[in-house]
């Protein structure tokens, strides 16, 4: 049990309260008790009132991440065992588990640590230093539970290199915890066969975030011409190409990516009907509106333009900018699939700098469907973190 205690002061701690899932510097009013960085603490309110339990590090903005909301349970490994065993269940239920997020970090309880599954491997990354001493027993119990289940772990890579470790006083890391294997790992998701690269591709090697967001255009797509832009290693045109589009444009400015996304389509049997290109989109747009192209349907699924808050009105610059482009290449009665993964831009704000952009064009659009990230990918009420995906279909409507 902790023997420190966080007092908040008067007036604090209203977003803990409210489902918050941390405690920032500016809230805290005292720390007493003998505690190192990364150990646990009780915090309590001004009044003395116990509001959570969880791990302290001094360095960071984000000086508590909350472990539990009873003050008599003990952080202790069969703690992390329900923990762990709690995620898997809820995985089993709500997504195809071939390839999944098992750990989301504060929307499984488990504060700053990512773990994906792709197929027989686990990729790991630890974002804070409380749950970095954590890391091993949770991924042991990891493999346990998945054992028990039939699912042997035959490998697991560590990309804890996001910068964000350095606020925590962190080293960024990467390499295998274990024996090593080949890190071009095979996946299926969606009918589409992927090589993923978990040690040298983006975050923890590929975003199934989109996973349901990919199989949504899929009734789009037979018989029409697409055009994918931020295509990353494939994945929105490989699905689309699978569907039944007569041909699909994919650009990407990243060229690892573009070969990782040719590799991809050879995999699939579809180096027929897609063609990658490696482009800078906000560049390859105009040229292609230039050479009056047009599509039945173009997706963006662009990178984060806004990374804090103060970055939102570039963001929204950028956001209205390609998507004002893309508009002007869907044909009358064709679709345009559009997202964010930036939490600072909410679903509103987004489909108001699309509307905008429609507006600028002098096109309608008719809302088809609206989409936020896969189900491994759980939204907690109260960690606006954890809601960060926003994904639009619109049907374009021309102005006669």
């Amino acid at each position: 049990m902790p023997t420190a205690i966080v007092t908040l002061k008067e007036g604090e701690g209203r977003a803990l309260k409210a489902g918050g899932p941390w405690i920032y510097d500016n809230e805290i009013a005292s720390i007493d008790g003998a505690v190192a960085d990364g150990d646990m603490v009780t915090v309590r309110d001004f009044r003395g009132r116990f509001l959570c339990q969880g791990f302290i590090n001094r360095r960071s903005k984000l000086t508590v991440r909350v472990m539990s909301r009873d003050e008599g349970a003990v952080i202790d490994r069969d703690f992390l065992r329900r923990r762990v065993q709690n995620a898997w269940e809820y995985r089993k239920r709500t997504v195809d588990t071939a390839a999944c997020r098992l750990i989301f970090g504060e929307a499984d309880f488990l504060p700053g640590l990512v773990v994906d599954k792709f197929a027989d491997v686990l990729v790991v990354q630890s974002l804070a230093l409380g749950i970095d001493r954590m890391r091993s027993t949770i991924l042991e119990l990891l493999k346990e539970t998945l054992a028990a289940d039939g699912v042997p772990i035959r490998g697991v890579y560590e990309r804890s290199d996001a910068a964000v470790r350095e606020r925590e006083g962190l080293p960024r890391v990467k390499g295998f915890l274990g024996p090593a294997f080949d890190t071009k790992v095979e996946i299926v998701e969606n009918g589409v066969r992927y090589l993923v690269d978990v040690a040298e591709g983006q975050k923890t090697g590929f975003f199934l975030d989109q996973k349901y967001n990919r199989r949504a255009i899929r009734p789009l797509c037979p018989g029409a011409k697409v055009l994918d832009c931020f295509t990353h290693t494939g994945s929105f045109a490989l699905n689309a190409a699978q569907a039944g589009a007569k041909s699909v444009l994919a650009v990407d400015a990243s060229e690892p990516a573009v070969a990782q996304a040719r590799e991809n389509a050879a995999l699939n049997g579809l180096t027929d009907r897609v063609q990658f290109q490696c482009a800078d989109v906000f560049q390859f747009l105009p040229a292609l509106i230039q050479k009056k192209e047009s599509f039945d349907l173009v997706i963006l699924d662009p990178p984060a333009f806004a990374k804090s808050r103060g970055s939102v009105k570039n963001a929204v610059k950028g956001y209205k900018e390609i998507n004002l482009r893309a508009l002007q290449l869907v044909r009358d009665g064709g679709y345009l699939a559009t997202c964010s993964c930036s939490h600072f831009v909410d679903a509103a704000l987004l489909a108001q700098t699309v509307r905008q952009a429609a507006n600028n064009v002098r096109v309608r659009l008719r809302q088809v469907e609206f989409r936020t990230q896969a189900p491994d990918h759980p939204i907690l009420l109260g960690a606006e973190d954890s809601d960060y995906l926003k994904f639009f279909i619109f049907q374009v409507c021309r102005e006669h």
